[in-house]
């Protein structure tokens, strides 16, 4: 590349560079640098530094720990009938080619609508006494009182209740990218397989998948960070309850932050909760999609 090529070409990335620089690279080493200090806001923002003594409170917090179970829990929920839903249908679109176009349409409707808003949607239809979901069981003779299912009070359950309107929302993401991968894949691949005597099992787990192996990756990156700072859907159904239940790490950061008034320690917080999803999201590439192993 030619001395001119290169001036032009840094041109053309200072915009993204400053970007990123501004809104990314600043806000994250301020998250950091907070975490080593007791910040008080209502003492006019004073700052004492402190170490890693907000680290070690946050490791011996139950309130934490328990948030980041909750978390992995309801991402594992989420991702795994995310995918599942959205392989089949991506499967089935694709059996059924062109035929399939606007039913692809239909089922990408829910991603227009905001997460807040499907929240409240749902838990509408989940509420106890005159929710939808109840009634609608109890007629079909599923359960004999149309409250005997506590969806958003029972504690057992809540955790998978809340997360109904997420797997709702993004099943059709979860289709979509899985959809378009399916459509790389030669088709004279597949029919070779059959003529040689592959059933329907071994023609999704020894070609298809194995094919997939990229773009599941990215998908289920994607949608695992994206689930794993799930916020405002549950927020508004359960408001984090009840007794904690369905409080999840986003929810317990916030509080720490806004209702406790502790920048520090949810600084603290949401450095480990970041380091965790990078973490989780290397791993997740490298043992998914395998980089370098594959031709």
């Amino acid at each position: 590349m030619r001395l001119s090529d290169r001036r032009f070409a840094l041109y053309l990335m200072t915009p993204a560079a400053l970007f990123l620089a501004v809104f990314v690279a600043y806000p994250l080493l301020r998250l950091v640098a907070d975490s080593f200090y007791k910040i008080s806001p209502l003492a006019g923002g004073s700052r004492e530094f402190i170490g890693l003594a907000n680290y070690a409170e946050a490791f011996t917090s139950e309130a934490f720990m328990g948030a980041g179970w909750r978390t992995l829990a309801y991402t594992l929920i989420v991702v795994t009938l995310e995918f599942s839903l959205g392989l089949g249908m991506a499967l089935l679109f694709t059996a059924l080619g062109k035929r399939s176009q606007i039913w692809r349409t239909v089922f990408l409707y829910p991603l227009m609508i905001a997460p807040i808003v499907a929240g409240l949607l749902w838990k509408f239809l989940m509420i106890d006494n005159f929710g939808l979901v109840g009634t609608l069981l109890h007629r079909a003779g599923l359960v004999s009182d149309p409250n005997q299912i506590g969806w958003l009070s029972d504690p057992s359950i809540v955790l998978f209740s809340v997360a109904i309107p997420d797997i709702w929302l993004t099943t059709s993401f979860m289709c979509l990218v899985l959809f378009a991968g399916l459509q790389n894949i030669p088709g004279d691949l597949i029919e070779a397989a059959r003529l040689d005597g592959a059933r329907a099992p071994a023609l999704l787990f020894r070609i298809i998948l194995p094919l997939l192996r990229p773009v599941i990756a990215v998908a289920l990156v994607v949608r695992g960070i994206d689930a794993a700072r799930a916020f405002d859907v549950i927020l508004i159904q359960t408001n984090g309850g009840p007794d904690s239940a369905s409080e999840t790490m986003s929810l317990l950061i916030y509080r720490t932050m806004i209702r406790f008034g502790d920048p520090g320690l949810a600084s603290a917080m949401g450095t480990i909760y970041l380091i965790a999803m990078l973490a989780v999201a290397f791993v997740a590439v490298t043992t998914i999609w395998r980089p370098g192993k594959d031709s």
